[in-house]
């Protein structure tokens, strides 16, 4: 994996990386229809519903901040409290977040996942989780669209890092509703070409990454129209990644298994 891509943004607990035996380890992709999380030695142990209980109707992530930290917390306890039975096996988590999520969110998400009595929390920006989740080649700028059901992103990576964001507070649920797909697809043309003009000094390459193809990732990606939308409105390639609706929980996945080859982490036997 070549290195950019482990970039991760410490959460709970800030400071130098602390020596100790090795912790379970839970990558988590908490969005606004779905939550998903993914355990090493297991794989994906929930794909499920963020709702606080099942039939309950609350939903406690909305447009991709947390909303209801105890509701949150209630989740998290109800899918993950029994694959940590053991109070000292305390998790090291990785955790998504949006692109352009203020201080406030992310403060709201880690008192959620105080529920789990995590060692540590990292978090890694869902576009760039989508697109290590991909397999995407971080050496190369990358136009990446995260549609999810209520939350749209568009950045632009370069030597895996964002250099460029734009977000719209809508996705695949607000279709369903008054949006209409037309609409939806002008939205994120109109973030694409933002992000080419904010580029424009910066010598990133965005028209090159353009032409290799819009990566497209998030539910929003297995929607054929949409794909076909973008690709004629941009006159570019439009590469739906696969399985999109995991990559971000997958490429969570890779980068917690990448903390968990620090050398602070690795057993010490003395």
């Amino acid at each position: 994996m070549t290195a950019p891509w482990p970039d991760l943004t410490a959460g709970e607990r800030p400071g130098r990386w602390r020596a100790r035996r090795w912790s379970p380890g839970i990558a988590l992709d908490m969005g606004s229809a779905r939550t998903r999380a993914w355990l090493p030695g297991r794989g994906m142990v929930c794909d499920v519903p963020t709702v606080t209980f099942p039939g309950a109707g609350a939903y406690p992530v909305r447009r991709g901040s947390v909303v209801d930290v105890a509701g949150s917390a209630r989740m998290l306890e109800r899918l993950l409290g029994r694959c940590l039975p053991y109070v000292a096996r305390r998790p090291l988590v990785v955790l998504t977040t949006p692109v352009l999520t203020g201080d406030d969110q992310r403060a709201g998400a880690l008192r959620a996942l105080e529920i789990l009595r995590p060692h540590r929390v990292l978090t890694i920006d869902s576009v760039r989780a989508a697109a290590l989740g991909a397999g995407a080649d971080p050496a190369e700028p990358l136009l990446v669209a995260d549609i999810g059901a209520q939350l749209t992103e568009v950045a632009l990576l370069a030597d895996g890092t964002v250099r460029h964001a734009r977000r719209a507070d809508r996705g695949t649920l607000d279709l369903d509703g008054a949006l209409t797909t037309d609409a939806f697809v002008r939205t994120v043309v109109g973030m694409v070409l933002e992000l080419l003009r904010a580029d424009a000094a910066t010598g990133v390459r965005a028209v090159d990454a353009l032409a290799r193809g819009l990566l497209l990732t998030g539910g929003g990606a297995i929607r054929p129209e949409l794909g076909y939308a973008l690709a004629r409105l941009l006159r570019a390639p439009v590469r739906p990644v696969p399985a999109p609706h995991t990559a971000a929980v997958r490429g969570a996945a890779t980068a917690l298994l990448s903390a968990g080859r620090h050398p602070a982490f690795a057993d010490r036997r003395g």
